[in-house]
């Protein structure tokens, strides 16, 4: 199972934004601040997340429309 880390896509299981695809930003003590195409940047619990294979390059101050524009290739 691949760990939560920055750049690291995952799938919301709970919320407004439930089975939407998203991408850890930055990792706090138990939350993750997430973005997504369609979805302003915020914090989020980590129990919500089901972290996939997939990785992309990010940093924390990575921009909303960078990480929009990697996740829609």
């Amino acid at each position: 199972m691949p760990a939560l880390e920055v750049g690291r896509i995952c799938v919301k299981t709970r919320g407004r934004n439930a089975g939407k695809r998203v991408a850890i930003v930055e990792m706090q003590k138990n939350f993750a601040v997430i973005d997504a195409p369609n979805m302003k940047r915020k914090r989020c619990n980590i129990l919500h997340l089901i972290p996939l294979e997939e990785k992309i390059d990010v940093n924390k101050g990575t921009s909303h429309e960078e990480i929009a524009k990697i996740m829609k290739k």
